[in-house]
């Protein structure tokens, strides 16, 4: 293996990260710190405890899972779309490294920004409300699954995209709306049955609730289900990953 060609990818990946500090970490832990003041203190104040759990302490997954799909998305997307618009994925293509070791890099570094960014939100929701984490190791494996399977996912729309508008249009219209409509914000208990059983067609939903069950010992789904729908989406988009390269789709014309 290649190890040489994976750490400068993943070098050069990170390097970009630090030069857009404000985009990639400031911006998104200001927006998230004002979803826990305006739902948690402000409305959560007025609401009643959810599962025994005050509801700016329920919120602090959810918006922790919302931050770290987006960004691990938009993080792999483009950093594999940009090569791609400038010519140099080429030199990668001809260079002595192959599929696996180019994916490595490149979803190792959006993985990595997006854990690191998580924690930072775990973080200063901490300091906004109260967080109890009675399984940690959990946590961080939910984390990182998260954060590897999005970057994948991610992978993937970077290499569909022809245009820098297609970046925009499946974390803005797909990515996000589904972390809103999966238990975010709320216990899937709380709505309609109806309701209930479309939500459990929401992906996402396994993601929040496996990951708020590690926080707070509460899940709308069995952490065993959560983790079970995880792999399974794991495996899907390593697949898709791997098909690109056997086929060459949108990378070798």
């Amino acid at each position: 293996m290649n190890f040489h060609a994976i750490v400068a990818i993943y070098k050069f990946e990170m390097a970009r990260a630090r030069r857009t500090l404000f985009q990639s970490v400031i911006s998104p832990v200001i927006s998230t710190s004002l979803y826990f003041v305006v739902f948690g203190s402000a409305i959560g104040s007025r609401l009643s405890e959810i599962d025994g759990v005050s509801y700016g302490s329920f919120l602090v997954p959810g918006l922790i899972m919302l931050s770290l799909l987006t960004e691990s998305v938009s993080n792999a997307s483009f950093g594999i779309y940009f090569p791609k618009f400038t010519g140099t994925i080429y030199e990668l293509l001809s260079a002595p490294i192959s599929s696996f070791e180019i994916v490595l890099g490149y979803v190792g570094a959006a993985a990595t920004k997006s854990i690191v960014l998580g924690l930072i939100i775990l973080a200063t929701a901490s300091l906004i409300v109260p967080v109890h984490i009675i399984h940690p190791v959990w946590m961080l494996l939910f984390l990182v699954l998260t954060a590897v399977t999005f970057s994948l996912f991610g992978f993937i729309i970077g290499i569909w995209a022809d245009g820098f508008e297609k970046l925009q249009i499946v974390p803005m219209l797909v990515v996000t709306p589904l972390v809103f409509l999966g238990g975010s914000f709320y216990s899937i208990n709380m709505l309609p049955p109806f309701w209930q059983n479309v939500t459990l067609f929401n992906p996402v939903l396994y993601l929040i609730s496996g990951f708020r069950w590690s926080f707070y010992e509460i899940a709308d789904v069995s952490m065993e289900f959560s983790l079970t729908m995880i792999l399974i989406f794991l495996s899907t988009c390593i697949f898709g990953v791997w098909w690109i390269f056997k086929t060459g789709y949108q990378v070798k014309k």
